[in-house]
């Protein structure tokens, strides 16, 4: 068999080339954009809330019995979590309302709401934070859900879908 040696049999597969690094080149623009508006408050209240999201998930995997209670290191996540737990409310700065922020404009038409619900979440970790000394689990697990349902209340009324 003969291979062609003709340019015009080439085409397709230049074609499907220059597509694919044309898609490539598409899709680095895709990414999230940097935050550039002055303090950077969504992307500092973002990573926070990724801290936490980080700290809740293997105590929460400990609660439901996914893995191994150790006391120690559920207390170590515990104080973490209380640490974290006031550190994301200054960021939410009138004007923090951009991609790819999901907050609501109830945030600061509810202000007195808003606090509310930061004051239960703060309340439930100190609370999950007491009991974790306890080394009880039977007494943890409610405090955990307690953690949890304060962070999906506040996610209903005050965060949106994705921008």
């Amino acid at each position: 068999m003969v291979k062609s040696e003709r340019w015009h049999d080439t085409i397709p597969s230049l074609a499907g080339w220059l597509l694919a690094g044309l898609m490539v080149l598409g899709l680095t623009g895709c990414g999230q954009k940097k935050d550039t508006h002055p303090g950077q408050p969504v992307t500092k209240r973002e990573a926070i809330f990724k801290q936490i999201l980080r700290t809740l998930e293997p105590m929460g995997r400990m609660v439901r019995g996914n893995k191994d209670y150790d006391a120690a290191e559920f207390l170590q996540y515990a104080t973490k979590l209380q640490t974290l737990s006031t550190q994301p409310w200054p960021y939410f700065t009138p004007g923090s309302v951009y991609s790819p922020s999901r907050v609501k404009n109830t945030v600061w038409s509810k202000p007195d709401e808003f606090k509310a619900a930061q004051q239960k979440f703060i309340s439930a970790v100190t609370t999950l934070h007491t009991q974790a000394a306890t080394n009880n689990m039977e007494a943890i697990r409610p405090a955990f859900h307690a953690v949890e349902s304060s962070c999906k209340s506040c996610h209903q009324e005050f965060r949106g879908p994705p921008r």
